[in-house]
């Protein structure tokens, strides 16, 4: 019976898949005030309430009105580990209430010291959040590309990610780093990018959110036009558009020339800097010919690239560079007229990349649907 209950519940839609309007709409027809609204969001996304019993400024009707047709409730923690003395953690949730791999995703908080690299000179809490169960791209050094996708996450189990760790910590930076590719949730996504910088919701500086893609055209069109100040990572990979796509093999039209154009136009649109990821695969695409060739391609262009070195757990045939070859690489590029930095690491002894956290704690990679 008990488990009966529990699925009927987990079928009810959370409150934060709705807007604030929307939310505002279904008190209307319940004969309730709009500021109720407000009232509702702030006990759920600032002051993590996850039972409207919780609630005590709401009237008891109202309370049994929202219990009946919508959760606030959280995802609970299947797995939970450490890193860097502390600073990264890194968990791994259970979206279903069920234990099964198809609903177990991952987040990542990453607490930076002011004076540390990274720590920008304040003190900043960045939280890395996944929108999909899975993911369709299949790249093939990474972890969660290999599992491939269940399914798109809704708003609240985005926001949810951030929640859990605003508990605990004040959340200044969300990433969509994590599991699956944003853009191809971009309703839901957008949704809960709402969530976190509205007024109604989170309050966080636009500035302090950052959407990472492989590189879907039209969906960074869209995302142009929300005129957010939000940043914006776009995945390169590779100097060429052959050896692109054999290790974004979804690629398709995306052409670098064309996802290089598409961040400029970002750039233009809003105002903000668009950063070019380039993931270093030994032997692969770090070479100094592939630097250079990457240097004559970008030469000229207001472009900054992101150098990330390989993490090996991911992929059999795939090896990690050297920290001289990194190094290497990334003086070719900057001798060639184009910006480039190295990733600051977290977390790599606690398999903080995507993916490869669920791969350990539930075992095989899920079955693609």
């Amino acid at each position: 019976m008990g488990r009966t209950l529990d699925l009927v519940e987990q079928k009810k839609p959370h409150i934060l898949d709705l807007s604030i309007g929307e939310i505002e709409g279904r008190l209307a027809e319940w004969g309730q005030p709009g500021y109720r609204a407000a009232q509702i969001t702030r006990w759920v996304l600032r002051q993590g309430a996850t039972s409207y019993d919780e609630m005590t400024n709401l009237p008891s009707e109202l309370r049994e009105l929202l219990a009946a047709e919508f959760r606030v409730d959280a995802p609970s923690v299947i797995a939970t580990r450490m890193a860097d003395d502390g600073s990264t953690t890194k968990v791994l949730l259970d979206l279903g209430g069920n234990g099964s791999a198809d609903d177990a995703i991952e987040s990542v908080r990453m607490d930076y010291d002011p004076e540390s690299e990274g720590g920008e000179g304040r003190e900043r809490t960045t939280v890395c959040v996944s929108t999909q169960a899975g993911c369709a791209m299949g790249c093939v050094f990474c972890a969660t590309g290999q599992q491939g996708f269940t399914r798109n996450l809704t708003p609240s189990e985005i926001v949810a990610q951030v929640l859990h760790f605003a508990r605990e910590r004040r959340v200044t930076n969300v990433v969509f780093m994590g599991m699956g590719e944003p853009l191809a949730n971009f309703d839901a996504m957008m949704r809960a990018i709402h969530w976190l910088v509205d007024e109604s919701g989170l309050g966080m500086r636009q500035r302090g959110v950052t959407v990472s893609t492989v590189g879907l055209l039209r969906p960074i069109e869209r995302l142009a036009e929300e005129r957010l100040q939000i940043g914006l990572t776009i995945s390169l990979h590779a100097p060429n558009d052959e050896l692109r796509r054999r290790l974004v093999p979804t690629s398709g039209a995306a052409t670098i020339d064309a996802l290089v154009d598409a961040g400029l136009a970002y750039q233009a649109t809003t105002g903000r800097r668009v950063t070019f990821a380039y993931a270093l695969l030994e032997e692969v695409n770090d070479t100094t010919e592939h630097a250079r060739e990457l240097a004559e391609r970008l030469r000229g262009r207001a472009v900054h690239v992101n150098l990330v070195p390989y993490n090996p757990t991911a992929g059999v045939d795939l090896r990690r560079p050297s920290n001289t070859r990194v190094r290497r690489f990334q003086q070719e590029l900057l001798d060639g007229g184009v910006n480039a930095t190295v990733r600051v690491e977290r977390g790599i002894e606690i398999a903080a990349a995507c993916g490869q956290l669920r791969t350990d704690v539930l075992g095989t990679p899920i079955a693609p649907r």
